[in-house]
């Protein structure tokens, strides 16, 4: 994994202020900033290349998302806050959901959208440069088909299936199309994590990485139409449709591919009575994954569902210490994330504890900043810039992680990765494609 958005992170936040204050309105504490950067953006003497950046970006695409629920909406906000493309047109099946997203959008952005009649007509728009699929987990495949025949750069939201088979066709539609697809995993653009690779990886501060913890605490899962997010058939299950975000980190700093997959887990506290037109819920809220790679690192991760807040961590280990990176946001207190690394190197070597973070309105526009990031990562590859993008082939690949996890929670056993790859028939696919 490449730590490219590292760097322009960093340089990018100083343009916020210039692109919010011609798109955004925001709280009364930023307004004193946000005129400092409307004025200085204004003054004549401002080169246009700007070494600090006070002037905005122009936007040189338009967009349309397909899907205005909660993540459709927290890209609206995000790729209008970035202000390299802005939102030309949203299409969804649900009146209210478009309702929603087109009321949100006009609390921060004057431009008009287009209401799409079809999601034929929202892909083949000839004024829109790229479409994002934000629809319910198990549409992806099919609206992606649709989307394909435009032509034009794509973004699939996590999980980018709800089945192998369908994963395994997103790879091969991937490798033969025209222009990109970028799959939805941002967490690897939290802060947190992006320093932990940096110091693991690059910086190689831990010699060689040898076992690798994770876990996330949190709440249930939010509501959703129809609560499609209930359910296995339509989520894809639980570690598909939340945790393919932790495998994909796990994966990245294995630096391997998964060899065998343990999970014990289940449905302990979450929906246990719940019903939706007639049906039961069965999505699990707990589970513990061991993974073994084939270069000998070892990974576990915990997942629990019925907490009052929020927490992650991940815990690497290698030849000369150990680093731990955190993420901590009160929701119930309605405290601000709060994201650290720790690293820990012996007597020896230095260790050290490093808080991080994005700028504030960065951070608050979606998944504390990462989101951000990821459409930056984006648009990067539209302009033909090396960019650090999750492929669908590393979206499959943590897909297969946790679908063996699934297997393994139902049946108790180990799962042998080789064997599920046998039975999903995806040799040949995998074979020809190494990343």
């Amino acid at each position: 994994m490449g730590c490219s958005h590292l760097a322009s992170s960093r340089a990018n936040s100083f343009a916020l202020g210039a692109t919010l204050s011609s798109e955004i309105t925001m709280s009364k504490s930023s307004q004193p900033r946000l005129r400092f950067f409307a004025q200085a953006s204004s003054q004549r003497h401002i080169p246009t290349q700007d070494q600090y950046l006070y002037r905005a970006p122009e936007a040189k695409f338009k967009i349309a998302i397909i899907g205005t629920g909660t993540i459709g909406q927290e890209h609206m906000r995000v790729a209008t806050l970035l202000g390299r493309a802005h939102v030309h047109g949203i299409y969804d099946l649900e009146q209210h959901s478009l309702d929603a997203a087109q009321a949100e959008y006009s609390t921060y952005s004057a431009r008009a959208l287009i209401r799409y009649k079809s999601l034929t007509q929202a892909c083949e728009d000839p004024e829109v440069d790229a479409l994002f699929i934000c629809t319910p987990n198990f549409t992806h495949f099919e609206v992606l088909k649709t989307a394909v025949h435009s032509g034009k750069p794509i973004f699939v939201e996590k999980p980018m299936a709800t089945t192998l088979a369908d994963a395994a066709a997103i790879v091969q539609i991937a490798n033969e199309y025209s222009s990109f697809i970028q799959i939805g995993l941002q967490y690897r653009y939290k802060a947190q994590y992006v320093e932990a690779f940096h110091e693991a990886l690059e910086r190689v501060s831990l010699g060689k990485v040898k076992t690798i913890s994770m876990c996330e605490y949190r709440p249930p899962f939010l509501d959703k139409v129809k609560q499609w997010n209930k359910f296995n058939e339509y989520s894809g299950g639980t570690l598909v449709e939340k945790c393919c975000h932790y495998f994909d980190l796990i994966n990245l700093m294995a630096q391997a591919n998964p060899k065998r997959v343990f999970a014990s887990g289940g449905q302990a506290v979450n929906f246990v009575d719940f019903e939706h037109e007639g049906r039961r819920a069965d999505i699990d809220d707990h589970a513990f994954v061991i993974i073994d790679y084939e270069n000998g690192v070892r990974a576990n991760f915990t997942l629990n569902m019925f907490c009052p807040d929020f927490v992650e961590e991940m815990v690497v280990t290698g030849e000369f210490g150990r680093l731990l990176a955190t993420e901590r946001f009160d929701f119930h207190q309605q405290q601000a994330a709060t994201a650290s690394i720790s690293l820990e190197l012996g007597e020896n070597g230095a260790s050290r504890t490093t808080t991080l973070g994005y700028p504030r309105v960065v951070e608050q526009s979606g998944h504390h900043g990462a989101t951000y990031f990821e459409h930056q990562a984006f648009f990067d590859q539209l302009e033909g810039k090396t960019a650090d993008c999750a492929t669908p082939l590393q979206g499959m690949w943590a897909m297969i992680v946790a679908s063996a996890a699934q297997e393994s929670m139902r049946s108790g056993q180990p799962v042998a990765i080789s064997e599920l790859i046998a039975r999903e028939k995806l040799a040949r696919l995998l074979a020809g494609n190494q990343e």
